[in-house]
């Protein structure tokens, strides 16, 4: 029998521990780096046994508007859906978990789900039994993002103008450089917010002391490079490395940079450097805006042009 219990701070290595082992877990599911904005969420993350044995996580929180509460899949992690044990957990113990799920949040008055599975990409081993079980609980698709990402064992390469870009860039003075100083992660944050300020009219999702406390706890897994020229840095992009997938969480540049193709001489290294630590994919990251209903063409168009192709991130909602 399934049993269901809310996550307690004490339970915080147990739930690592099954993180580091789990077949679609990535860094992000560790608590510490779930907890490192807990002041914005209220944390109502559940573990699920059976007879005492730990079989599945759900990192999650709860929002509550008048009388109406829904569980989310954590609004403070890209995705974060049903993370399983490596083996003893089948297609028949997902929908069971999902079945004392919904009874869990009947009897607490929570009456959704609001869910984002792990796309494939992230996955050790395949896992999608979750959306097989949300389907037959009658849950429907609420968001549809589009990723776009490289399967690096059968990488196209880049397109025409990708290459006269790196051309272009070769021609240059440019050195490409992994950072990681506290100094030189606030000057990348720096060129990241007026990349985004001017581009999108937007800020970063991570303050510059934020990621500089992330890094501190995962040093190999956030990882940052830049291009520099004349002793500035003119393009970076911060990675987030799990086990399967490199992903590009930030990606920013100058007007300089731009005018002199060095995103592109950039983004060649970070692929190599991707084959090299053994990652399956290199993920660019969503092209949306609107909840997945506008899809800007021109971004897409750029990272396909890096020899990328699509991966759908998913949301559903299920109601109790």
């Amino acid at each position: 029998m399934i049993t269901v219990e809310r996550y307690r701070p004490e339970d915080e290595r147990e739930w690592n521990d099954f993180v580091r082992t789990s077949r679609n877990a990535t860094f992000l599911h560790d608590r510490r780096f779930m907890d490192y904005h807990s002041d914005r969420f209220r944390d109502y993350s559940l573990l699920f046994r059976r007879n005492g044995r730990l079989t599945a996580l759900l990192p999650a929180e709860l929002s509550e508007d008048g009388d109406t509460k829904v569980l989310h899949s954590h609004r403070g992690l890209t995705y974060g859906g049903l993370l399983l044990a490596p083996r003893h957990c089948n297609a028949g113990d997902v929908m069971e978990i999902f079945d004392e799920l919904r009874g869990y949040c009947e009897s607490r008055g929570i009456s959704a789900l609001d869910y984002k599975p792990v796309p494939y990409i992230y996955h050790r081993a395949p896992s999608s039994e979750d959306i097989y079980a949300l389907w037959r609980q009658g849950a429907v698709m609420a968001e549809c993002n589009l990723s776009v990402a490289i399967d690096l064992t059968h990488n196209p390469g880049y397109d025409t103008r990708q290459k006269r870009n790196c051309k272009r860039a070769t021609d240059t003075t440019a050195e490409i450089v992994r950072i990681g100083g506290e100094r030189e992660i606030e000057r990348f944050h720096a060129m990241l917010s007026a990349c985004l300020s001017e581009r999108h009219e937007a800020r970063p999702v991570h303050s510059a002391g934020e990621l500089k406390l992330l890094h501190s706890r995962f040093p190999e897994e956030i990882q940052f490079y830049a291009v520099e020229m004349s002793g500035e840095l003119h393009a970076g992009v911060c990675l987030f490395v799990s086990d399967m997938t490199v992903h590009t969480q930030y990606i920013c540049s100058t007007p300089a940079g731009r005018e002199k193709g060095l995103l592109s001489l950039l983004m060649q290294s970070v692929i190599n450097h991707s084959e090299s630590v053994g990652a399956r994919y290199l993920d660019f990251g969503t092209c949306n805006e609107d909840r997945g209903r506008y899809l800007n063409l021109g971004l897409a168009a750029q990272k396909y042009g890096l020899g990328g192709t699509g991966v759908s991130y998913e949301r559903y909602r299920l109601q109790f």
